[in-house]
């Protein structure tokens, strides 16, 4: 009789047991349902950057034409299409004695202008009314062209005179033409510049060289 009471008693427990987990299931069933697949991004993974086609904005807050961003010329000023000529009417020149090298002079340009400028080869130099044009040393050619940004100076460097006495033609010059080239070697490059000498003027002869632009004064004047 014992056994018997027992069963009906387990009966309706596991009856209401089974209801609740129907239940239950029933609950999670809706709660996916009624969510699709945002619990995912619900979660805190966010969802990846549109590129290409897909931006509309880009970068620049301009429509992007077919996934491409604005030519890099466009932007670049250091591109090719985008440098200038530097030359007496976008840079400040100076022409300096030094005391160190002996018989050495250098010559500072500094970009004045908006954009990137491009000093080639060497400058021309002129002092008084000479005829001759002074040589480069050729060891003193750098690998790339000296380009400099609003701002920037590039430098050359004068042997004056030798210091052994050996050069010819000595004399006292009292005014300073420098002469800029242009993409190709002698060709002209845009406006001279004058920039004042000492009130002594300065003293050359046929050893009278330069060097080939370069971005550093120490290279300017180390030979």
């Amino acid at each position: 009789m014992r056994i018997r009471r027992t069963s009906r008693l387990l009966v309706p427990a596991i009856a209401a047991v089974a209801a609740l987990s129907l239940t239950a299931c029933e609950e999670g069933t809706d709660a996916r349902s009624a969510g699709g697949s945002t619990p995912a991004a619900s979660s805190g993974t966010p969802l990846p950057a549109r590129t290409g086609a897909e931006s509309t904005g880009g970068t620049s807050g301009k429509p992007s034409s077919g996934g491409t961003a604005q030519s890099k010329d466009d932007k670049d000023p250091y591109a090719p299409e985008n440098r200038v000529l530097c030359n007496g009417s976008n840079t400040k020149v100076t022409a300096k004695p030094v005391p160190r090298p002996l018989n050495h002079m250098l010559i500072t340009v500094t970009n004045t202008g908006s954009k990137v400028c491009d000093l080639t080869y060497y400058p021309v130099l002129r002092f008084d009314e000479m005829q001759w044009v002074p040589q480069a040393a050729k060891d003193t050619r750098p690998q790339a062209v000296t380009t400099l940004a609003p701002g920037e100076s590039g430098y050359a460097g004068v042997l004056l005179s030798a210091a052994d006495g050996s050069g010819e033609g000595g004399t006292t010059a009292k005014k300073l033409t420098v002469g800029f080239q242009g993409r190709t070697p002698n060709s002209e490059g845009g406006a001279s510049a004058t920039p004042p000498l000492p009130a002594a003027g300065v003293y050359y002869d046929s050893s009278l060289t330069v060097t080939y632009w370069q971005r550093d004064m120490d290279d300017a004047l180390d030979r």
